[in-house]
């Protein structure tokens, strides 16, 4: 059977759509079921993509080489390449996926489809309308106003709004498009007014919505319909969040685990108030003339009403998604989720679809995930941990568990719907009132089943009550850990040095490169010998925080620009992960306001806190005992603007991402990626979330000649040797576009393992090309597993 996954699209949310089709191939394909990527440009002009460019982490990073690298479809093309599948899959949000495009162009050309019709779509997409219809079907709404882009009344508009409802905070958005983008909360009708001119000077859409800002509590609940065409709502998701400085649920909230927004799955309301999300849930499916799946968002109101606000015809798919989290806790696998809506869709268009073997393959090798930890990178620990326990499910060698470590260094073996909470918190939370929610929610999870009438293996994975251990436990107990975790003790040795004296097999480097890599300054002491053969670090000094504390900043900072010979410098903590507290400092008074930060030990610090600072950075957990100041290294500017690449010469430098890998006992350095930053230093999202930071791999030829890249890879293979790293590692570098010199700017001994993450597009751009799943049994097998 063919299924022609659809996905990118011209709206913004065009990176979560490949989310989405990632983990769409990941969970779907194979077992008689062969998936065929179509790609839609910005400009909706059709291509028919590889596998691999689905595992890229924005369509930024090959929209510009389409050309060269995808095969661009004619309307004629388009209609035979979906004509020779069996069934479509979209998986595109927002415009055009969502809105009734793409599925009146399936109707055309007589291809069944899994999802909502178009009339629906159309509906559901456009929140003043889906607002308006369900208020005259008799459901709870609040009151709203729409705004039309050429007309002159929208200050008379907004002043009658806040007046006739006595609005004193107020949410502003496009009437159209996905729920992530263009969503403001605002004070006053002036700010309102602004707000509304800038999301029509933006072209976000030609119509915007006024409402007033709800007071209640945000939950979204998953609808799945049966072999009988009937809907059955999925238990909902609760979302804690602080409003109090006019916060909306935006991207960042919504696809980077982060302690910013928690989620309850299951929520914390009573049992009589999740039947009637549940059903008010289902009426509106069927009201709205929905199919096969769809998530909806809404309000617990204060005085007990249900609004729903948000209507998405095809729920967000990435890995830890509402869809699959909400399906885990009934039992449902990714694969077990996904098929069975591909199932229904088949029974209801008359398709057979491939039957499931449910026969184990015996003999896998046990393999224990270990993710988490008590450093600020943990909820990228558990974003790697569980893709790659995810990944492995699908190997026909191993048989990977997972396993969190929490902050006080006790291990906890997880059941599946555990796993795909959104952080290392939620997860805790939810393994200390496993029992309790258990004994309570034990009854609707039964009756979500009931109603789904899941047939034998379609909920594969049963729930059981967590199982919390010692680390010293775990270790003694295990054959193999995969080591997920970032910085902390999964980093520096600590944690290699424990399993190799137990005799435990693991991935990855021992306990001296791991320590050696971590701590930033002796890295660059280390490689100080390559420099006669091009290999260097950036010029740094280290300062402890304690030294700082007693010093003329103003002074320091004079000493420091001179003797570094740069304008403005990179502070780094000295042991922390490759994200945490990483800061451009262009004066003084920055320097005097990161050394405050450090001795408060925050979180985060704001965005505009610094100088030209775009992004929030999120700061290491433990406090920061030793900082490095390095030279800031001028780069070219590129830029991906829809499908042209844009090269500016600035220096001649530019920066580069290496994944190394062992072969056969020997290290080799892979296709580099040239990195694209946003802001001033790659920000947590840009290196691990999908949907941002833009990586080309390998660099343009035009501007990266192919014998500066095989210069660039010995100077990261030499750095690898040097550093003594086994297994695998990602190197950060500056590289010489003349000359090929690298300056090496870190050295990653657990390199993260997202879902996005550049490692496996590295591994796909290989002479011999390995699969995700692939390389990872790789980084397993190089320890004689």
């Amino acid at each position: 059977m063919k299924i022609a996954l659809i996905c990118g699209g011209p709206s913004l949310e065009r990176g979560i759509s490949l989310n989405s089709a990632r983990s769409v191939l990941d969970h779907l394909d194979g077992d008689g079921i062969e998936i065929v990527p179509v790609y839609f440009d910005h400009k909706r002009q059709a291509y028919s993509i590889s596998r691999s460019q689905l595992y890229s982490n924005t369509p930024s990073d090959f929209d510009f080489k389409l050309a060269e690298t995808a095969k661009k479809l004619s309307e004629t093309g388009l209609k035979k390449l979906l004509k020779s599948c069996d069934l479509a899959f979209p998986a595109m949000h927002g415009t055009f996926g969502e809105d009734g495009g793409i599925q009146r162009i399936l109707e055309k050309y007589g291809l069944p489809y899994l999802g909502s019709p178009p009339d629906a779509c159309s509906l559901c997409s456009d929140k003043y309308d889906a607002n308006e219809f369900i208020r005259e079907k008799g459901f709870f709404t609040l009151p709203s106003a729409v705004l039309k882009i050429y007309h002159d009344d929208h200050k008379k508009i907004i002043d009658a709004f806040f007046k006739e409802h006595k609005v004193k905070r107020a949410i502003v958005k496009p009437a159209s498009g996905g729920s992530s983008f263009g969503v403001f909360s605002v004070s006053t009708e002036k700010e309102a007014l602004e707000k509304v001119e800038l999301l029509f000077s933006k072209r976000m859409d030609t119509r915007v919505v006024i409402e007033p800002f709800c007071e209640g509590i945000e939950f979204t609940v998953i609808v799945l319909q049966n072999k009988f065409d009937m809907p059955v709502a999925v238990l909902p998701t609760e979302m804690e969040m602080d409003y109090s400085e006019h916060q909306v649920f935006d991207f960042r909230r919504k696809y980077l685990p982060s302690n910013y927004v928690r989620y309850h799955c299951p929520p914390r309301f009573d049992n009589e108030t999740i039947e009637r999300i549940q059903v008010k849930a289902e009426q509106l499916f069927t009201a709205l003339g929905m199919r096969d799946f769809a998530r909806f968002d809404g309000w617990l109101m204060p005085d007990g009403n249900v609004w729903f606000s948000d209507f998405n015809p095809i729920s967000g798919m990435e890995q830890n998604s509402f869809l699959f989290q909400q399906g885990s806790r009934i039992g449902m696998s990714h694969r077990d989720l996904l098929r069975y809506i591909v199932k229904n869709s088949c029974i209801r268009n008359g398709i057979e679809m491939p039957e499931l073997a449910l026969d184990e393959i015996e003999g896998k090798k046990a393999v224990k995930v270990l993710f988490g930890g008590k450093t600020s990178e943990r909820q990228v620990s558990l974003m790697s941990g569980t893709n790659v326990w995810l990944k492995l499910k699908r190997s026909e060698k191993y048989e990977p568990k997972p396993y969190l470590l929490d902050l006080d260094d006790n291990v906890w073996e997880l059941p599946y719907a555990l796993t795909l909470n959104h952080t290392v918190e939620e997860i805790l939370e939810n393994c200390e009132s496993a029992e309790e929610d258990e004994a309570r929610l034990q009854f609707l999870e039964e009756k979500v089943r009931l109603r789904l009438m899941l047939d034998e293996g379609e909920a594969s994975e049963p729930f059981f009550l967590p199982k919390k251990m010692t680390l010293d436990k775990f270790i003694s107990e295990s054959e193999f850990v995969f080591i997920g975790l970032h910085g902390g003790i999964g980093e520096n040795g600590t944690l290699q040095k424990m399993l190799t004296d137990e005799g435990v097999k693991f991935n990855g480097s021992g306990e001296e490169a791991s320590r050696i890599c971590m701590d930033k300054y002796e890295t660059g002491e280390v490689i100080a010998s390559l420099e006669d053969r091009g290999v260097r670090s950036a010029p740094k000094v280290a300062w402890s925080l304690t030294a700082l504390t007693s010093l003329n900043l103003d002074d320091l900072w004079a000493e420091m620009t001179e003797e570094l010979g740069s304008k403005s410098l990179i502070v780094k903590p000295r042991d922390e992960g490759c994200s945490s507290g990483i800061v451009r400092l262009y004066t003084a008074g920055d320097l005097k306001k990161y050394v405050r930060f450090a001795l408060d030990v925050v979180p985060f610090i704001p965005s505009g806190t610094f100088t030209n600072q775009k992004a929030i950075v999120d700061m290491p957990i433990e406090p920061i005992s030793e900082m490095i100041f390095e030279t800031f290294i001028e780069t070219d500017k590129v830029r991906v603007t829809g499908n042209n690449l844009k090269w500016k010469d600035v220096s001649g430098w530019i920066e580069v991402t290496v994944g190394i890998l062992e072969k056969d006992g020997v290290l080799h350095a892979m296709n580099p990626s040239l990195t694209v930053a946003e802001g001033e230093v790659l920000t947590v999202e840009e290196k691990f979330q999908g949907g941002t930071g833009v990586n080309l791999t390998p660099p343009p030829a035009q501007h990266v000649k192919p014998a500066i890249v095989a210069k660039i890879r010995e100077g990261i293979r030499l750095t690898a040797e040097k550093l003594g790293i086994e297994g695998y590692a990602r190197i950060d570098a500056f590289a010489n576009l003349a000359s090929g010199e690298i300056i090496v700017i870190e050295a990653n001994s657990t390199p993260g393992l997202t879902p996005s993450t550049v490692i496996y597009h590295q591994a796909l751009a290989e002479d011999v090309p390995m699969a995700p799943t692939e390389f990872l049994e790789k980084l397993i097998e190089n320890k004689g597993y």
